[in-house]
């Protein structure tokens, strides 16, 4: 029988240990009994995005460790705003962000069990900070921070810096955050505050104002912040942040995001957001380094977060789409959301249908050839093909019975090289 390792000794093998107060203490309180921790989330958008979604995988693995996790969603400190390094964030309408925190709310609920001894809880800091009066938030709160400690957070001295400068407001937002972890131990026994470690400055002022105001001894933990090989941020892509939300990126793009992970992070990425064992994941990392080009570890990393997120059903819709785009399987057989969202990933233009387009047109329409003789060329020599039937003559216009869902032509260029056409009715 194999023994599941110590939740830390896990984290740390895992790479999700950037920053912490005293481990050794931690791991005292840990093996002691339940502890209770929280990570918390501000809804500045109407939905989660994969940065958060590392956060609530801590969450869940200290949950099967046996301990108890609280999901915050910032009612109170979305309508603020952490401050950002360059400058003043929207401040968002009252309903806007109360909607957005039912959103973000129902998103997490998946990623924790809410029964059982150590059930989850979701909480949203608006209760408790909604009724606080300013002399209350300045006498009881205010007076137990100093500017100076508050100034040497990184993005308030950017701020600071800047011609810009920062608000009140949100220089405040450390307070806020710090009240959090203060209610959520008087009111739980909350002692620990996981989150990334662009926040460890609010994550140890909540400890420091606990230690003021209750003489008690909590704990943080940051994770890392994850990035592209190059160091550039994780979670963008040229169409912007990868979201949880299937309307703002879908589990096609979701999906094609991970397995274009790179060879260099792709076993960050398997240890950071899925729940494959260390044997496993050990075995993917070995094979990236032996058979870089069968890309075994980026399918089992695309197929295992989108399974998390979005279920297995979208998997197995995205991974048709994927072998029917590139010919090798049934274009017909995908539904028209999962055909879309594929053509979305790739070249694609619109063409009217009165214009009756040959097969010429839609190559040079799509950019897969460069002009019309090269177009001409690829149908000579066998490499056109038109929602995976090979194309022979380049007078060659389509039926309306080959429109996929009344309105889609996938055009193809031999083997790799794909675009999308849809055909539009005028007016």
């Amino acid at each position: 029988m194999v023994t599941a390792p110590h939740i830390l000794d896990d984290l740390a093998w895992r790479g999700l240990i950037a920053q912490s107060t005293d481990l050794d203490a931690l791991r005292r309180d840990l093996d002691a009994g339940t502890v209770t921790l929280y990570s918390g989330i501000d809804p500045t958008a109407p939905s989660a995005h994969i940065g958060h979604l590392l956060q609530w995988l801590t969450l869940a693995r200290f949950q099967q460790a046996g301990h108890r996790p609280i999901a915050l969603v910032g009612g109170a400190t979305g309508l603020i705003g952490d401050p950002k390094p360059t400058s003043e964030r929207t401040l968002n309408d009252r309903d806007l962000v109360a909607g957005w925190v039912d959103k973000i709310g129902a998103q997490l609920r998946p990623f924790l069990d809410f029964d059982g001894s150590n059930g989850a809880l979701l909480v949203n800091n608006l209760d408790w900070t909604e009724g606080v009066s300013a002399l209350d938030f300045l006498r009881d709160l205010g007076k137990h921070f100093r500017v100076g400690r508050m100034l040497a957070k990184e993005a308030v001295s950017r701020r600071m810096e800047s011609d810009e400068g920062i608000s009140y407001a949100e220089f405040s937002y450390q307070i806020l955050q710090s009240y959090d972890f203060l209610e959520l131990y008087r009111r739980y026994g909350c002692t620990m505050q996981t989150g990334g470690s662009d926040q460890w400055g609010n994550l140890t002022a909540g400890i420091d104002l606990i230690h003021r105001v209750e003489g008690r001894s909590v704990h943080a933990l940051g994770t890392p912040l994850i990035t592209k090989a190059d160091g550039s941020k994780f979670g963008k892509t040229e169409a912007g942040t990868v979201w949880l939300d299937p309307s703002l990126t879908s589990p096609y793009a979701f999906y094609q995001f991970w397995i274009n992970a790179e060879d260099a992070k792709v076993g960050e990425y398997l240890r950071a957001f899925t729940w494959l064992s260390h044997e496993e994941i050990e075995d993917l990392e070995r094979l990236t380094v032996e058979k870089p080009q069968a890309r075994a570890a980026q399918r089992a990393l695309a197929e295992s977060v989108t399974a998390l997120v979005h279920g297995p059903e979208e998997v197995a819709r995205v991974e048709a789409a994927s072998q029917a785009l590139f010919g090798r399987g049934e274009l017909r057989e995908l539904d028209a959301a999962t055909l879309a969202a594929a053509l979305a990933e790739v070249p694609s233009t619109t063409v009217p249908r009165s214009d009756n387009p040959t097969i010429v047109d839609l190559l040079v329409g799509t950019g897969l050839a460069t002009g019309r003789g090269a177009a001409r060329r690829t149908v000579a020599e066998g490499g056109a093909y038109v929602n995976n039937a090979k194309v022979e003559a380049e007078d060659w216009t389509p039926a309306e019975t080959d429109l996929l869902h009344g309105r889609w032509l996938v055009v193809r260029r031999g083997k790799r090289t794909t675009a999308g056409v849809e055909l539009v009715s005028a007016g």
